[in-house]
């Protein structure tokens, strides 16, 4: 029996990057998978590689992300995983940043993942089951220079994490959250040489990045049964960073 036999899954952010890997793997595991993002073309292709069901969303807007889980419940009849894994980044100094790129960060990466888990808990908390994956970062929780809007969105994460986590868990419903570090990945792709020499010089694990497929791991760890008794946690994917 495959791990997520039987099981519906929805993984926002899930036409590229982490969220590919994430579905790659809950496929290869048995679950049923919907597809969530704002890339439709990327997402036909996926959805067409993996057999799985697709639904084109913003997530930061209340009646897309809403439509999402509606979606998943139609096609499938429950929902037993929720992954934010949805997220930008709009980087910049603090004095050069644009208000508008700080607040479209935060509406999606946190309002997008309140929306989400918002709608899915209707669900879960019916059937008294849930798992609830939000994709942190290490930046969250040490900060970075440059990014301050992002940063602020990934730390927003792991406070609204444990407090799902207390208000749901007595319904059955487990809350956790993932920190990556500095994960091989199109975002990544995109820092300047300088900064990555920063992020390189705090890994432990000799001065690599991390694969998509390690954060895979720890996404499809907290979404299987083996975590049933683990709730409101940070799980770090950095190679060490956050104690360097």
């Amino acid at each position: 029996m495959k791990t997520l036999d039987g099981k519906t899954a929805l993984i926002t952010g899930a036409a590229r990057g982490i969220g590919k890997e994430i579905a790659r793997l809950y496929a290869k595991e048995g679950a049923n998978l919907i597809l969530v993002d704002v890339d439709e073309a990327a997402l036909d292709v996926l959805a067409t590689e993996l057999g799985a069901e697709k639904f084109a969303a913003d997530v930061s807007v209340e009646s897309d992300a809403s439509g999402a889980i509606q979606f998943a419940v139609e096609k499938f009849g429950s929902l037993e995983i929720l992954v934010n894994n949805a997220g930008i980044t709009r980087d910049g100094l603090l004095i050069r940043m644009k208000p508008e790129d700080f607040d479209l960060v935060l509406s999606v990466n946190l309002k997008g993942a309140f929306l989400m888990s918002k709608a899915a808990a209707r669900v879960m908390m019916r059937s008294r089951y849930g798992k609830i994956v939000n994709m942190s970062s290490v930046v969250g929780v040490m900060g970075n220079a440059g990014q301050v809007n992002y940063a602020a969105s990934k730390g927003g994460l792991i406070a609204l994490t444990k407090s799902l986590a207390k208000e749901l868990g007595g319904r059955g419903i487990r809350v956790n959250a993932i920190a990556p570090g500095l994960i091989e990945t199109e975002m990544t792709a995109r820092l300047p040489k300088e900064a990555l020499e920063v992020f390189l010089n705090k890994v432990l694990l000799g001065k690599v990045a991390g694969k998509s497929e390690d954060v895979a791991q720890a996404a499809l760890f907290l979404a299987s049964s083996a975590s049933d008794y683990i709730t409101g946690i940070v799980l770090p994917v950095d190679g060490g960073m956050l104690i360097a």
